[in-house]
């Protein structure tokens, strides 16, 4: 490895295992919004099948029976508007984590192209280099 690029090794594995670290937090916090997403889908089927006239044969329920479904079904409610203001908030947390990924791999991915063009440096001195040898040899022999 080149002395140049040699140095920053350190700091590339570091900006590597923040880069991967980041994006073990976005994936953990996308299975969070999308179990969030799914319980609210399961929240309004709940309340499809409870406040449809006639789910339950409506027609043979008492008039408590009816206060009783109409609170359930006001409780629902009131959950699908808690869980679609959590979902908001996920989705804030989400871009939060999302952009932190993003700058995590920008770095990384910085830090990995400098090295290379060390590296890449590195390769045409020595074929300079090399070339060079060569020519000095061919002109000694040719002075022969």
């Amino acid at each position: 490895m080149s002395s140049r690029a040699q140095p920053l090794q350190p700091a590339v594995k570091q900006a590597r295992k923040h880069s991967e670290d980041a994006l073990t937090k976005l994936a953990v916090q996308q299975q969070r919004l999308a179990k969030a997403e799914q319980q609210l889908v399961d929240l309004h089927r709940y309340r499809l099948e409870y406040a449809t006239p006639g789910a339950a044969g409506d027609g043979s329920l008492t008039v408590s029976a009816l206060l009783n479904r109409q609170t359930f079904v006001d409780r629902i409610d009131q959950a699908i508007t808690q869980q679609a203001e959590e979902i908001a908030r996920l989705q804030r947390q989400f871009e939060q984590v999302r952009g932190r990924w993003h700058e995590a791999h920008a770095r990384e991915s910085a830090l990995d192209c400098v090295v290379e063009r060390y590296l890449v440096q590195e390769r045409e001195a020595e074929d300079r280099h090399e070339q060079a040898e060569v020519d000095e040899r061919m002109q000694y022999r040719r002075l022969r």
